[in-house]
């Protein structure tokens, strides 16, 4: 299970709408946050976050009314993260914490398993 904390669910939620009403996204479909795993970054493994539409083996979860998008092999390393949208005077966004990542790169960037 992965969970998305009550801030990140509406920030996603904005800025669908916000993508949505700037024509960069289909007001037509769905969207959700696709979260995902990929191969890549000085420790082996990048975070992947989007916005986009469910695919047929995705594993669905939702919080507040927003949609969180998975698919089968990225669960496997994902399983029991929080999603957090943090903001600070020098830095605003998603900040995944994962309780499978063994170590990261110094800039955080990056994972591995």
């Amino acid at each position: 299970m992965i969970t998305l904390t009550e801030k990140a669910s509406k920030k996603v939620s904005e800025f669908i709408k916000s993508e949505i009403e700037s024509g960069k996204l289909d007001k037509s479909k769905e969207y959700g946050l696709r979260v995902g795993i990929m191969g890549g970054g000085c420790s082996g493994f990048q975070y992947v976050l989007d916005f986009d539409t469910q695919s047929t083996d995705d594993h669905v979860f939702e919080f507040s009314g927003t949609k969180v998008w998975v698919d089968p092999k990225s669960l496997l390393y994902l399983s029991g993260t929080e999603i957090d949208y943090a903001e600070t005077p020098f830095h605003s966004g998603f900040k995944v914490n994962n309780p499978n990542v063994k170590g990261s790169c110094g800039c955080g960037e990056s994972v591995n398993f």
